[in-house]
């Protein structure tokens, strides 16, 4: 199966805040080059311009020049392999592609480059999973909204979570999170949104962006049912901090809990 691939220039400081966007736009997978461009896989029948556009909007930059070629599938999977280096977070974890050996003493999880984002490389998905192997006891029920890859949810479980829950908007996301779940042998449940369960949850995590944080502020806090408990949230500039955070002030205690590379994590506890 072809797909399109876009080669976007965009300045420095608006790379990782754009990469996010194209993904939240629509975009299969999104890579950032060392030399600061961005490269986005398609899908074939999808709009270049009108993607562009949406991502540019929701990062607050204009819409960036681009080049279009499509990249059939085996060009894909090998671009993919080349670029997905395995990363060691924190004390324990480490995550990294079923063709790398994990290093002894490591809580490992496989995650093999597909059309749904999340790897551990990015710092807002790093600052999530530093914080669930701090925090994570043993026994906890987790929800994971916006789970992409699956990957914190896997991770939740692999920590020691007894029910682990995942939701995403896309229903590629939630079949890629169950087909990760099953090749680290662990057990959660991935579903769309409406079919999330009632039952509250000792910790919810979500990593995705500002806006769509602020929006299911609600949602998420009545998720995070009992005093006490917790809640933490990345794919936030340390600008746009404030802003989540007084989102969720009604009913979370909020602060900044950790920064990586301009990303915040937002962390709460329940009134």
């Amino acid at each position: 199966m072809p797909w399109l691939a876009l080669t976007l220039q965009v300045e420095r400081s608006a790379a990782e805040a754009f990469s996010d966007a194209l993904l939240e736009a629509g975009a299969q997978s999104v890579a950032l080059e060392e030399s600061g461009s961005v490269t986005a896989i398609l899908a074939l029948q999808d709009d270049s311009k009108t993607l562009v556009a949406a991502a540019s909007r929701a990062a607050g930059i204009s819409p960036p020049g681009f080049t279009v070629e499509t990249l059939h599938e085996q060009d894909w999977v090998r671009a993919s392999q080349a670029q997905f280096a395995p990363v060691a977070i924190s004390e324990r974890l480490w995550i990294g592609p079923s063709w790398h050996a994990a290093p002894p003493g490591r809580v490992a999880i496989r995650i093999d480059p597909g059309l749904a984002f999340g790897t551990g490389s990015h710092p807002s998905t790093r600052l999530i999973l530093t914080y669930l192997e701090r925090n994570l006891r043993g026994g906890e029920r987790v929800l994971d909204y916006g789970c992409g890859s699956g990957i914190l949810a896997i991770a939740a479980a692999r920590l020691g979570a007894a029910h682990v829950d995942a939701v995403d908007l896309d229903p590629q996301a939630v079949e890629t999170t169950r087909a990760n779940a099953a090749a680290n042998g662990v057990v959660l449940q991935a579903a769309l949104p409406d079919a999330l369960p009632a039952a509250g949850y000792d910790i919810v995590v979500s990593n995705i962006l500002a806006q769509p944080l602020i929006v299911l502020a609600p949602l998420l806090a009545r998720c995070v049912f009992r005093s006490g408990a917790r809640i933490a949230l990345s794919g936030i500039l340390e600008a746009q901090a404030v802003e989540v955070a007084q989102a969720y002030g009604r009913w979370l205690g909020m602060s900044i809990g950790d920064r990586d590379e301009g990303w915040a994590l937002l962390v709460g506890i329940r009134k």
